[in-house]
């Protein structure tokens, strides 16, 4: 390979390879020898994101050409976006996973999203499998999310977790399935096991009281981040978690924050059971097919020093409007207010005159098409 004259530095073509697909690296890499070497070079390859509209997204020949392949030792971080609809974006990030954890990788932090749709039935077994690998043999995981994988998600995943991964900070299961299948005894075997987490997304059914007295001992790393999603049936008939156990839990993580999904499979009597005075919940997401109003002045009155983003889906009424006036007035912390239905003008003029912290809202006072952009403010 012939040099070309004016080559850049090698730091320079580093920071430019970093931003490539992997296809575009492998072409970089046979430009010449100092290419090959920055294209190579393991700070290209340590934060390495792959998209599904680049890498995963075309017909496929080889994912890496041989001499690039041991490039994947050098990945640390890995964002993964396929398609799992799209036969070659699929195959794709299944074999890279699989490749990865054949390697026994030094991989500390893999986030896996999907995009379109998902196949009718579709069980996600292959991809699945992979992630069952990644965590049999990445020892050094520290961060694992796959709240963008729409496939259950189950105790054998969270159990392979808790014995290979003793390292993770955070653990993310929280995803959009309709199945809630980890149970609170995978959990609590997770807790026990990885006692450094420090941020956990679970699904309500997956969480038990025990588990709450356990993030809550003296020994454990301080828990920074709780992300509760209320969705399924197995939600619904969940043991409810009391409030003297979020009490303790506050008390030993003060900086603990609570994000709360509630979903319309939740009945009215769970979401009581759910909203509990102690949780300190920072963000508050209502999707919920019975009453609104009763949540709403519910966080006004027990969220006031703790909520930061507040999100409501729900019809349109002069009583919820009245709510979330009354919320604006208690909520000097707000960051973010999106209500998903019109409004009165008095509503929007409550949370910009009461919530300084403000920047951004979807407060609409017409009905407008969908999808409604949220307004910045300044």
């Amino acid at each position: 390979m012939a040099e070309p004259r004016g080559q850049l530095p090698e730091e320079v073509l580093v920071f430019i390879f970093r931003h490539l697909p992997l296809r575009d690296r492998a072409a970089a890499a046979r430009v010449c020898r100092a290419w090959a070497m920055a294209a190579t070079c393991s700070t290209v390859w340590h934060d390495t994101n792959i998209s599904s509209n680049t890498s995963c997204n075309r017909e496929r020949e080889d994912m890496l050409p041989p001499h690039m392949s041991a490039c994947l030792n050098h990945i640390r971080n890995l964002r993964l976006e396929f398609e799992p609809s799209r036969k070659p974006s699929r195959q794709t990030a299944t074999e890279l996973l699989t490749e990865l954890a054949g390697r026994a990788s030094g991989l500390r932090s893999l986030r896996l999203e999907c995009r379109g749709e998902k196949p009718l039935f579709d069980a996600g077994r292959d991809v699945l499998d992979a992630v069952h690998a990644v965590c049999g043999s990445a020892r050094e995981l520290r961060h694992l999310d796959l709240r963008r994988l729409p496939f259950t998600l189950d105790d054998a995943l969270v159990l392979k977790a808790a014995s290979n991964c003793p390292e993770l900070h955070s653990l993310f299961l929280d995803n959009s399935t309709l199945i809630g299948s980890v149970g609170p005894g995978s959990v609590l075997k997770l807790l026990e096991a990885c006692p450094h987490l420090r941020a956990l997304g679970l699904h309500l059914a997956s969480m038990s009281r025990a588990s709450l007295e356990v993030l809550a001992a003296p020994d454990r790393a301080p828990l920074a981040l709780l992300a509760l999603r209320c969705a399924c049936p197995e939600d619904a008939r969940a043991s409810p978690l009391p409030n003297e156990a979020w009490a303790a839990l506050r008390r030993r993580h003060p900086g603990l924050e609570v994000e709360l999904e509630l979903e319309p499979a939740l009945p009215a009597e769970i979401v009581t059971c759910v909203l509990q005075p102690a949780v300190p919940v920072a963000a508050l997401r209502l999707n919920l097919s019975s009453d609104t109003v009763g949540p709403v002045r519910f966080a006004a009155r027990h969220y006031a020093a703790t909520l930061r983003a507040l999100e409501v889906r729900a019809s349109a009424s002069a009583e919820l409007d009245a709510a979330l006036e009354e919320l604006a007035a208690c909520c000097a912390g707000l960051r973010e207010v999106h209500c998903f239905c019109v409004v009165r003008p008095s509503v929007r003029d409550a949370f910009c005159a009461h919530c300084p912290r403000l920047r951004a809202y979807t407060l609409k006072l017409t009905r407008e098409p969908h999808p409604w952009r949220p307004t910045l403010v300044a």
